[in-house]
């Protein structure tokens, strides 16, 4: 095997172990009767996901043929994907598509019927994911060929799972008694813990798009950790301006917010400036999440406001910060604070396009299951607790 091989498994691997990652996250934010619904939620992805991506997702979102939207089916059923080389990229995408829906879940927590999540995912994976990623990395993709810059999601993964958020939240619906009386975080060392595993999972999923153990692998490793460690100081500092005191769900917050923002940026920027991207998307996100109660949108576990805000504030920020002469060996287009002007406009068009298909193309799936088999589980159940209702168990016997 390889060293290029190797990292990328090893990194595949990493972004396999954020899903449970996210599931800490998410579950301790949620009010105690809810906590294993939403790690359910979350760790049905890892079921589901790396089936349809097999079978029709991976062609879907990486197909040769002359077209601009969406790929071809000639790896259908893993038909041609034989070699070393192909074999790590599927399974490093495999793990990325997985992950992607799973962020969805933290909007409709405590609300949405499991049924009905367990057919939005293959649904939602493959009509919004699969074409969306064939844009931005297919080599015929209108976005790729733009071009504009994502090096590891912000736009395909970030931006794409808070647009198609906000979708479903304004299908749904708020929780009964938002935003006054709704339960709390029930452990906030859950939490900690999960950003723990995500800000070290992150690192297979930014270093790990390089495809390679090469010098930008090296960088990527390098301005993921820097931008993590600006916007949990970020958020820290705006919270105590704001509200008086750092909170350990904020210093959580921070953390995940400069890493959806470094995402798109962490191959393209250099380390100083990915200090800055990181401290921006403290800062940024922080304020937000605040949006939700002014328009009255029921995010639940604020995923528009960090995940799409964080992936926009990234992707914005490589068009001025794009820096080719940061890193050894590297060809692209360069941000307007070193020399160019070109990439900023294109960055803005491919987040501008991809938020407005993922949120329409969502918003229909969302409302086809509504008037079919129904989205919002019911009041009674949702009273109980939708761990009991919906899966007959209980996280903890008091």
């Amino acid at each position: 095997m390889d060293a290029d091989t190797a990292w990328v498994l090893v990194s595949a691997a990493l972004v396999l172990f954020m899903v449970p990652g996210l599931a800490l996250f998410y579950g301790g934010m949620v009010g105690q009767k809810n906590v294993l619904n939403m790690m359910n939620m979350n760790l049905y992805c890892l079921g589901i996901v790396p089936i349809l991506w097999a079978v029709v997702g991976y062609g879907f979102a990486s197909g040769d043929w002359d077209f601009p939207l969406f790929g071809d089916f000639d790896a259908f059923w893993l038909n041609g994907v034989d070699d070393m080389v192909a074999k790590r990229e599927f399974v490093f995408g495999m793990t990325f598509a997985a992950i992607t829906p799973a962020l969805i879940s933290g909007a409709v927590a405590g609300r949405m019927k499991f049924s009905a999540w367990a057919i939005f995912v293959p649904l939602w994976s493959f009509i919004v994911y699969s074409p969306v990623v064939y844009w931005i990395y297919g080599g015929e993709g209108w976005i790729f060929n733009l071009p504009a810059h994502d090096f590891a999601g912000g736009t395909a993964i970030h931006i794409n799972a808070g647009a198609a958020a906000l979708a479903l939240v304004l299908v749904l619906g708020p929780r009964k008694g938002w935003p006054r009386d709704v339960d709390f975080p029930h452990n906030l060392p859950l939490v900690l813990l999960g950003a723990g595993i995500l800000w070290f999972g992150w690192f297979g999923f930014n270093a790990g798009s390089a495809l390679a153990s090469d010098a930008t692998a090296s960088h990527a490793f390098l301005t993921t950790f820097l931008a993590a460690a600006a916007g949990m100081c970020s958020w820290m500092l705006a919270e105590t301006i704001k509200d008086g005191k750092p909170t350990a769900l904020g210093i959580a917050s921070g953390i995940v917010a400069a890493l959806v923002a470094i995402t798109p940026a962490a191959g393209f920027v250099g380390a100083m400036s990915s200090i800055v991207i990181g401290a921006a998307a403290g800062v940024l996100c922080f304020l937000a999440i605040g949006l939700k109660l002014r328009y009255k949108y029921d995010d639940s576990l604020d995923v528009v406001g960090i995940h799409m805000f964080g992936g926009i504030i990234g992707g914005v920020l490589i068009g001025f910060f794009a820096d080719s002469g940061a890193i050894e060996g590297a060809d692209f287009i360069d941000g307007v604070f070193f020399g160019g002007g070109e990439l900023l406009g294109n960055q803005i068009i491919s987040i501008v396009a991809v938020m407005a298909y993922s949120f329409v193309a969502t918003y229909i799936i969302a409302m086809v299951l509504h008037r079919t088999m129904g989205i919002r589980s019911s009041a009674d159940d949702e009273s109980v607790g939708l761990d009991q209702s919906l899966h007959a168990e209980t996280a903890y016997n008091n």
